[in-house]
């Protein structure tokens, strides 16, 4: 939980994913963004940090809150779906730094459900949100991170794997992609369908499925085909991805009891949020049998804030922040 005092000096803040890595610095209560890097760019997050800090004129950092995309077990973890090692021990000594916190990225996210209001949130669905109940949060990007914000006293996050959980259908044409899927990966996860990579995954599914000959595509172009519409294939896979993702949702509310509202973060959705507002993802969402009336209720938005994770951190510094220059 948020306990430490308002620091008086600059604290690092990093927000390390699998793609890019954002740095900050928290300082008078204002979140300074340094350059962001991209992951892969660099061989080892001192070195991103190296560049990153480049920029940055101002008082050196004394201590840094990173948040780390996979499970966080004490001061070393390794990334889930890159090749950095995150080593608090070594981060302190190679930049003198009083001490180095690392949290799930997801957790981080969690942390900022409180101070994201107004502009930060695309409202999807639902009544008004409970402010005593869990808010969920959950976010396709590189991966598929899962967390929950249960409020106090005291507030409390609960940081899971959710998104490495078994991927279930809800009808035969879900069927046939898991079933091409496990053939290919053996468990499905969440994970394989509810990402970036996965959404490649689907498109491949799909095309497969229907005997259509489709060439290497990233992420980026298999969203930008479908909304523009200029690709069937593409079309049916993000179409396929947002239901998939209702669902997903939806279980998590129902996980959680979460009447404070599930939100969607992440890179990709606030791309996608005119499509997956027009698509299954809310029929999807409620569709749960007897406790249909109650998901109906459950707030969902989109997270468009630029940097929820770092807000989050701040938060876990004891410090009411947002970014500095933001409205």
């Amino acid at each position: 939980m948020p306990s430490s005092p308002i620091h008086p000096s600059p604290t690092l803040l990093a927000d390390i994913g699998g793609t890019n890595a954002r740095f900050a610095i928290l300082a008078g209560g204002r979140i300074t963004l340094l350059a962001p890097v991209a992951t892969a760019a660099h061989p080892t997050l001192e070195a991103a940090l190296r560049t990153a800090l480049a920029g940055h004129a101002g008082p050196p950092p004394t201590r840094a809150l990173l948040a780390v995309a996979g499970p966080v077990d004490g001061d070393r973890m390794q990334l889930t779906n890159a090749g950095w090692e995150v080593d608090g021990p070594r981060l302190r000594d190679a930049f003198g730094l009083g001490s180095v916190r690392l949290v799930n990225d997801f957790a981080a996210v969690a942390w900022s459900m409180p101070g994201l209001e107004g502009d930060d949130l695309i409202e999807l669905a639902g009544a008004a949100a409970d402010p005593l109940a869990p808010v969920v949060t959950l976010g396709p990007g590189t991966g598929l991170g899962v967390a929950a914000y249960l409020p106090g006293p005291p507030a409390q996050v609960v940081a899971g794997e959710g998104g490495h959980a078994t991927l279930a259908a809800a009808d035969e044409a879900e069927a046939a992609v898991i079933g091409w899927l496990r053939a290919r990966f053996g468990h499905v996860s969440a994970e394989r369908a509810l990402s970036g990579p996965g959404l490649v995954n689907l498109y491949q599914a799909i095309a497969e499925r229907d005997g259509i000959a489709v060439g290497e595509r990233t992420p980026g172009a298999v969203t930008r085909a479908a909304l523009d519409r200029t690709c069937p294939v593409a079309e049916a896979a993000l179409a396929m991805f947002c239901a998939m993702l209702g669902g997903f949702a939806g279980n998590l509310a129902l996980t959680f009891r979460s009447s404070g509202g599930v939100r969607v973060a992440g890179g990709i959705a606030p791309r996608i949020a005119p499509f997956l507002a027009a698509s299954a993802f809310r029929e999807r969402f409620v569709a749960k049998g007897r406790f249909r009336p109650w998901l109906e209720r459950v707030p969902v938005a989109i997270v468009r804030h630029p940097a929820a994770a770092l807000v989050g951190l701040a938060a876990l510094a004891g410090e009411d922040a947002d970014i500095a220059g933001a409205d």
